[in-house]
This record gives C-alpha cells, sequence and structure tokens, in this order.
C-alpha cells in the first residue's frame, strides 16, 4: 500500500468504552470523551493517512463496546490498526473489529514503513506479555518486509515507566521483546498504550513512545495509584523517509 511521505499516524488508545454508551470512567463519560477526541482530530483536519488505536478500547468486554467504537472512528474515513489491551475481550474485538477499515493486530505496508500491530496481553492479568508464537510472528513479518523502516504497536509499556504501582502491570518480557525488535534492525518505534499518561525515550536506537487516555489520565511518577487532572489526549505520528520520526500530543482544550 502506497502512502505519502511522511507517512502520518494518529493514535488514540485506551477509550475504556462501555456497552451502555451513558457508562463512566473516573467520574468520564467514555464515549463522550472519544468523540470529542475524534472532533478535534476532524477540525484540525491534520493529513492522516492511519489511525493506530493501542489497546483497552472497550471497558466492560461486550462486543456492543467494540460497535460503539467502530461508530465513533469510522467518521475519520481512514483505515485503523486495532490493538488489544487487557481490558479487551479479544475474541470479541477481532470479530467486531477485522473488516475493513479495521485491522486487527494486522501489519500494513505504507511508503517506506512497515505498521506492526502485536497482542501483548496475558490472559486474566492486567500485566502483559507477548506469546512466543506472536513474538515469533513478528519477527518473520520484521525480516519478510521490504520496507526499510518498521514501527511495532502494542499495548504494555516495553519499558519502566517510573511509577512503583503501575511497573507491576507493565510487559513481564519486555527484554524478550526487545531482543526480537531491535535484532530485527528495522524497528525505528515502538508505540504503546496502557500508562495513560505521555512517554518519550529512545532505547536501543528505537524510540519508544506512550500516549495518554482518550478519557482519564494516571499521575506520572506515582507509587500508588493516582489520578492526573490532565484533560483527554492522542498523539501525532510523522514516520519520515529516512526513519526518522516526528510527533506532537494534542490535548484537548489545553490550547483554546
Amino acid at each position: 500500500m502506497s502512502a505519502p511521505d511522511p507517512v502520518r499516524i494518529l493514535q488514540i488508545t485506551d477509550p475504556h468504552l462501555f456497552a451502555d454508551a451513558a457508562g463512566t470512567l473516573r467520574g468520564l463519560n467514555t464515549l463522550a470523551t472519544l468523540r470529542k477526541v475524534v472532533n478535534d482530530v476532524d477540525r484540525r483536519a491534520w493529513p492522516a493517512n492511519y489511525i493506530a488505536a493501542t489497546g483497552d478500547l472497550s471497558h466492560d468486554e461486550p462486543r456492543a463496546a467494540y460497535e460503539l467504537f467502530r461508530a465513533a472512528v469510522e467518521p475519520l474515513g481512514l483505515p485503523v490498526l486495532c490493538i488489544p489491551g487487557n481490558h479487551d475481550l479479544r475474541a470479541e474485538m477481532r470479530v467486531s473489529l477485522s473488516a475493513p477499515p479495521f485491522h486487527y493486530c494486522g501489519s500494513l505496508e505504507a511508503g517506506d514503513w512497515l505498521l506492526a500491530g502485536i497482542d501483548s496481553c496475558a490472559e486474566g492479568k492486567a500485566s502483559g506479555r507477548v506469546a512466543d508464537a506472536e513474538l515469533d510472528r513478528l519477527a518473520g513479518i520484521l525480516h519478510e518486509t521490504e520496507r526499510p523502516h518498521a514501527a511495532v504497536f502494542l499495548h504494555h509499556p516495553p519499558l519502566p515507566m517510573g511509577s512503583r504501582w503501575l511497573d507491576t502491570v507493565g510487559l513481564d518480557n519486555a527484554e524478550a521483546v526487545l531482543d526480537v525488535v531491535s535484532a530485527a534492525g528495522n524497528v525505528r518505534a515502538m508505540v504503546f498504550g496502557h500508562v495513560h499518561q505521555a512517554f518519550d525515550k529512545m532505547c536501543r536506537g528505537m524510540r519508544i513512545l506512550g500516549t495518554p487516555s482518550t478519557c482519564a489520565q494516571f499521575l506520572p511518577g506515582s507509587d500508588e495509584f493516582a489520578l492526573d487532572d490532565r484533560p483527554p489526549a492522542y498523539r501525532r505520528i510523522s514516520l519520515n523517509a529516512d526513519g526518522s520520526i516526528g510527533t506532537e500530543l494534542i490535548w484537548l482544550g489545553e490550547d483554546e
């Protein structure tokens, strides 16, 4: 699939939708905040090519929540790479979000880039683990692509967040995952959700990016669970033909 340089991606993550459109999380109507994000994307008219939705699309798991997600983002008219999170029910998510323009844990080739989605969920746990079979699948995708650059999308963070409680629900086999992606030699970025806060660091020559939720945020650096008072957010990512990456966070209402 061809795309212009740069390949522009909107990352939205952790909307935590309920089967009931009126459902709330931490006092926020999560469907309303997702719709506000979509409206902001539409208003700003940034020329995106793809959406990466990096997990916890649902909070209470029924298929109805995924239908609400589909209805909320379809008006943007973009292909959507959908990644499961620990709150998602993967079987239901796969059924609801596999038909175009949605791609469940798929891989897309755009311009000089491979976009690879992987499942980092461990059944019944808030922490994550990329299964051996999924790691093998990822290694094969990275090896087989003819694109010179790759970005990997997952739910759980491959690096510590510096938050004692949050690091107990991170990626349990993070080193193994980093070994696979760094050995491939073509991965320039890993992009994740789960943490409800911003993250941006370099590791093994790769840009590691985490993004706040479209609903409530967690307080960075907190030893115990605590909420931040920052608003919903999303991320813009520009993947350039030379392998460099440009990115910015958009916080709803903070530039108004």
